[in-house]
């Protein structure tokens, strides 16, 4: 019996090629150009499929008639068009857990370095810039132990954060939710709280929640008012989230203290943002979960989840949207 096809877009472990090639015929593009004939050939070819970088819209699934599983490696799955994979009968995975802790670790990379201005004083000393005039006061930054941290998305990586916050620096934690999460609440002694009374009395804020058509530029310019002036606003979930002009405005006019972003509206950014100019904004590539072997977790794990779905077995993280 010959094994399925699957197109595999972006480079992958050693270990995680060997585990598909067992049990898959492993298509590999010569090229990133997937508005190109040889991808849409490519597409006609293959039943499973390990994007990157691309929409799974009708425009694709055209091309894609024996498809049946894509495997995302990312929690996030915007790149889905769930009607058109569902009317399709097209079943489509992600990577949750796996890179939880990770995220959350990176998100406290980004609470300590725009709360103690790091990356705006490591680059004072390299310039030369710590001489004996430079007084005290003028590298100073603000406390992150102790203050209140507000959580915008209790998932399971907001969570993480939660933790890290209320035992690691003994913060004040409360979140805004879809939902209000009782177990959480009671596990971490955190409190709910509307997302305006949120905004308004925390010292740092946490967005982490899901791009969605109700969430999308839910962070604006009424919102970065209600803030504290001392408000410090870190974004690692999707750029899309945020008007990123209302963003500027407030970092620009001191509406908030400072931000730290490792996603934008437009990926990779535009190197003439104004975002970039801002020493009050810390500003990373989009590397959330990016530690060697949290990657290649994700992609074991997005490797399972194709060869169980291709074998007709159930797999075990299929997006909400689609089980």
């Amino acid at each position: 019996m010959s094994k399925p096809k699957v197109l595999v877009m972006k480079k992958l472990p050693s270990e995680v090629m060997s585990y598909l090639s067992d049990h898959c015929e492993i298509i590999i593009p010569s090229s990133n150009e997937t508005d190109s004939l040889q991808f849409s050939a490519l597409l006609g070819e293959v039943e499973g499929l390990i994007p990157a970088g691309v929409r799974i819209d009708n425009t694709l699934l055209e091309s894609a008639p024996q498809l049946k599983v894509v495997s995302n490696i990312s929690v996030g799955y915007d790149n889905f068009d769930i009607a058109a994979m569902k009317a399709r009968h097209i079943i489509g995975t992600h990577t949750p857990y796996v890179l939880d802790d990770t995220v959350a670790d990176l998100v406290f990379g980004l609470i300590l370095s725009a709360a103690r201005r790091l990356p705006e004083l490591d680059k004072l000393v390299r310039d030369g810039g710590w001489v004996s005039s430079v007084r005290d006061e003028q590298l100073f930054g603000v406390d992150v132990h102790h203050a209140t941290l507000g959580i915008i998305g209790m998932g399971r990586i907001g969570e993480a954060i939660a933790k890290r916050a209320k035992f690691g620096f003994d913060m004040n934690v409360q979140y805004s939710n879809r939902s209000r999460k009782a177990d959480i609440e009671e596990r971490l002694g955190v409190q709910y709280a509307p997302l305006d009374e949120l905004l308004a009395t925390s010292d740092f804020v946490v967005l982490m929640a899901p791009h969605t058509k109700e969430t999308h530029k839910m962070i604006g310019k009424a919102q970065f008012a209600l803030m504290k002036q001392t408000a410090i606003f870190i974004n690692a979930s999707r750029g899309a989230l945020v008007d990123e002009e209302a963003l500027i405005e407030a970092l620009e006019q001191k509406t908030i203290y400072a931000a730290g972003l490792d996603v934008f509206d437009q990926e990779p950014v535009d190197p003439a943002n104004r975002l970039l100019q801002l020493s009050n904004a810390v500003t990373l590539p989009h590397i959330g979960s990016a530690t060697l072997k949290t990657r290649n977790d994700m992609a074991m794990v997005a490797a399972r989840n194709l060869v169980l779905a291709l074998k007709g077995e159930t797999a075990p993280n299929i997006v909400p949207e689609l089980r």
